[in-house]
């Protein structure tokens, strides 16, 4: 599937190629929180490096998190002109790319469940979803985006 994204201001445009395009895991870390925008967690879906195409560079800027007290390896790119959350990149998994669902333009499919992880990290105002078709993680769950699609018979081409 080809998704399209963008920022707020349209500076930058991008797309990439994905398999699992369901947008099922909230991540309520303090970076996701903080630099997301959104209501107190964001949201990844995974997409092919290899297949990812840029307008608008120029615009692009990259921060690197703190992660104890080092530089993480993970790049998240935002739009330097209106700050939206665009995708995060990390070589230590240079084959994907892992944009933010609130960037994409293309419909994306809405997931049946939503995992809700790194709760012990998530900000004490945030309501979480509690329910069957809302497992709860303290931290990142083993499961990878893959396998979770895999496993759910929801990979799509």
């Amino acid at each position: 599937m080809l998704l399209k994204g963008s920022c707020h201001c349209q500076a930058v445009k991008f797309s990439v190629a994905s398999h699992t395009p369901q947008p099922y895991m909230h991540c309520y870390c303090s970076i996701c929180r903080k630099t997301g925008g959104g209501g107190g967690y964001a949201i990844n879906i995974m997409g092919e490096a290899a297949t990812l195409k840029i307008t608008g560079r120029r615009a692009l800027s990259v921060y690197r998190a703190k992660v104890d007290g080092k530089r993480s390896p993970g790049q998240r790119h935002f739009c330097s002109k209106c700050g939206s959350a665009l995708w995060v990149a990390d070589p230590r998994w240079p084959d994907w790319v892992y944009p933010f669902a609130s960037a994409i333009d293309t419909p994306l499919p809405k997931p049946r469940q939503v995992q809700h992880i790194m709760l012990d990290s998530a900000a004490p105002w945030v309501d979480v979803p509690k329910g069957k078709r809302d497992p709860h993680f303290a931290v990142y769950p083993e499961e990878a985006i893959i396998e979770w699609h895999t496993k759910r018979r929801l990979l799509v081409k």
